[in-house]
């Protein structure tokens, strides 16, 4: 148990660095998702049509080559940007992907008749999404992306492959220097598991609270 004392600090910095990649990389999955699911209900052919490349797009391409893609490909055509700055970007629009999924499926849900009185107040498409729908859908779909926001958690342990020091990348420094491979893992792996707790405790509170009484 010594070693996990002993390495305390690395591995709170590893932990930081994993909340803070998966907190960015949730907003920019939920920002990502929510205009692509824009996109795939739009009336417009050309916007359902772009809204579905990227959606089949980033899901049938595995996270940790877009990634690698994104590390050390871009540089190549004068792309840069940091390790964090770049496992951020790539996570978000991945993440995007399965959020969009989600948001769709609770535009869907909602009642046809809400659109149609929306239009009926002369309401546009843009502002019947904004202003009626999407505030029904989001709610609806509370348990959908907790799952995803675990899903986020769990990929950020792909950044590790590309050079950042996050939990797992931490705790890999540290079994190396220390060759005490269970006890620390199994430490990295319940910082996981609380974390995870934590999403699925304030999903299960927040989709109590908007839930929508029929």
């Amino acid at each position: 148990m010594n070693v996990i004392t002993d390495h305390l600090s690395e591995f709170g910095d590893g932990l930081l660095l994993t909340v803070g990649l998966t907190l960015l990389s949730l907003a920019g999955a939920l920002v990502a998702g929510v205009v692509v699911a824009a996109m795939r209900v739009s009336p417009v052919r050309v916007l359902r049509a772009a809204g579905m490349v990227y959606v089949e797009t980033l899901q049938n391409v595995p996270l940790l080559v877009w990634l690698v893609l994104a590390v050390f490909g871009l540089p190549e055509i004068g792309v840069m940007a940091g390790l964090f700055t770049s496992s951020v970007v790539v996570i978000a629009l991945y993440q995007g992907a399965y959020t969009a999924e989600a948001v769709r499926s609770g535009i869907n849900a909602v009642p046809v008749g809400q659109g149609e009185a929306a239009r009926a107040l002369g309401l546009t498409f843009p502002q019947s999404l904004r202003l009626v729908i999407l505030p029904q859908a989001l709610r609806t779909v509370v348990q959908p992306l907790g799952n995803i926001a675990i899903m986020t958690l769990m990929n950020t342990a792909l950044a590790a492959a590309v050079g950042v020091v996050e939990l797992t990348a931490a705790a890999n420094r540290v079994n190396l220097a220390e060759a005490q491979p269970i006890w620390i893992f199994v430490t990295a792996g319940l910082a996981y598991m609380a974390l995870s707790g934590a999403i699925g405790l304030a999903t299960g509170t927040l989709e109590r609270k908007l839930a929508i009484l029929r």
